[in-house]
């Protein structure tokens, strides 16, 4: 069993580089199934319904949300029947926080979560949510995406699940760090799996705004970056050994 989990998917030139590039991911990595965030795609603002089909079309099997969940909208009027899940803790009564998809005779359990620190702490507390979710249901491998500001939080979160979750990767804020491991009980871990969008903005957003930001203290409206894209994932082996491997594709400079 191999899943390949793709970092969160920031505005157009994200969706666009994405496709352009998943047919080279499916032949290189031969997933069986294929989880991606997309709380990011609509321009960095949640997601819209011209987006999900386009990435369900393109053989995405699950997305997964964040803090921007419900930025656009439209998701309300289409999550309940869709393949998407949001932050288990988001206080919504709307869609779901898990979901098992089955591959094969083999239940797959994906758990989405909001982390608390620098976040929001009007959120449910993550941690004994998803622990309950992992003690009531029957599956045979569990995924959870742990969108989170902190790395203490995700490294924490990933002590306190090890052995009870098969992998972990932590979202939100768009680096991919380099310590992907096994843990001792047999967690597959990353605390930070990257964006899937513009490589030279500041996280995605235009750096010149974000620059002001830091400078001025107030600046216009966020606005997606151009130039070079990136994608960043990360590929899970269940089966027959367990591992995790990091995944960075990005563009090269166009000569002038």
């Amino acid at each position: 069993m191999k899943i390949l989990f793709i970092g969160d998917i920031y505005g157009d030139p994200g969706i666009d580089y994405l496709l352009e590039n998943i047919t080279y991911l499916r032949q290189t990595y031969q997933p069986n199934l294929i989880i991606a965030n997309a709380e990011n795609s609509a321009n960095g603002r949640g997601i819209n319904k011209k987006i999900y089909k386009k990435l369900m079309q393109a053989g995405i099997s699950l997305l997964t949300m964040g803090n921007h969940t419900w930025k656009n909208p439209e998701l309300k009027t289409f999550i309940e029947d869709s393949n998407i899940i949001r932050p288990i803790n988001d206080g919504s009564n709307l869609g779901s926080g898990y979901k098992i998809m089955n591959y094969n005779g083999q239940k797959v359990l994906v758990i989405n979560a909001l982390g608390k620190a620098f976040m929001n702490e009007d959120y449910e507390p993550p941690f004994i949510m998803v622990k309950e979710v992992l003690d009531r249901e029957i599956y045979d491998y569990a995924l959870l995406d742990f969108h989170a500001e902190t790395t203490s939080e995700k490294i924490a979160m990933a002590y306190f699940l090890d052995g009870k979750v098969d992998m972990m990767v932590g979202t939100h804020t768009h680096i991919q760090t380099n310590d992907d491991r096994l843990l001792d009980n047999g967690t597959l871990y990353l605390t930070d799996v990257g964006m899937t969008g513009p490589l030279e903005g500041v996280i995605g957003v235009k750096k010149e705004i974000i620059i002001d930001r830091f400078i001025h203290g107030q600046s216009r409206p966020n606005e997606v970056a151009l130039g070079r894209r990136q994608l960043n994932a990360c590929l899970f082996t269940l089966s027959p050994t367990k591992k995790i491997e990091k995944i960075h594709l990005e563009e090269t400079h166009k000569l002038v």
